[in-house]
């Protein structure tokens, strides 16, 4: 299988695109309990990294490790979906606290699209896009309309809960793909 086939391109920025609807989706929720909670406060800190940490070195140096290192090596312990699950929980691990859950399923797709293409570059490329995408939106929206305009953050959750939908349609069919070795 090619690469960056047009198949794979096509799968790589549907999950992505699906992934940020989602990641929004759970931020909401995330500052809904926060709101109501407050003693989850000392977890809203917001590492602000740089640009270059988001977009570059994060995408290169967390795919190395998650799915370079972790998903294949896991792979000889336990069967291709543990290991996946596993890897993913591990990449979670390392999220803020209002993106751990979008981040494992992130990790999940990611983890697919890498044993599907058998090519780290696929993975980086993926987890790259979903970095700049997620940044470009912060930069477009300096007021925070997301998060304090109501019709926006309603219209938001909406394609939150379908593209959580989707996603789960892709993770659910290709794991089974992944357990067949029809992948």
């Amino acid at each position: 299988m090619e690469v960056f086939s047009p198949n794979i391109l096509k799968t790589t920025l549907a999950v992505v695109i699906l992934n940020i609807f989602f990641s929004y989706g759970m931020l909401y929720f995330s500052n809904f309990i926060l709101g109501i909670v407050p003693s989850f406060n000392l977890f809203n800190s917001v590492f602000a990294g740089s640009l270059i940490a988001t977009i570059l070195i994060s995408p290169i140096s967390e795919e190395l490790i998650f799915r370079g290192v972790f998903l294949n090596r896991l792979q000889f312990i336990v069967p291709a979906v543990f290991a996946v699950l596993i890897s993913s929980l591990l990449f979670a691990a390392l999220h803020s606290f209002g993106s751990i859950f979008s981040a494992f399923i992130f990790g999940i797709c990611i983890a697919i699209l890498y044993l599907k293409t058998d090519n780290i570059f696929v993975a980086i490329f993926a987890h790259f896009l979903n970095n700049l995408f997620a940044e470009i939106i912060v930069f477009l929206d300096p007021n925070k309309i997301l998060f304090t305009n109501n019709s926006v953050m309603m219209i938001m959750s909406i394609l939150a809960i379908v593209s959580f939908a989707l996603i789960l349609v892709f993770i659910v069919d290709n794991l089974k793909k992944l357990n067949s070795n029809d992948l």
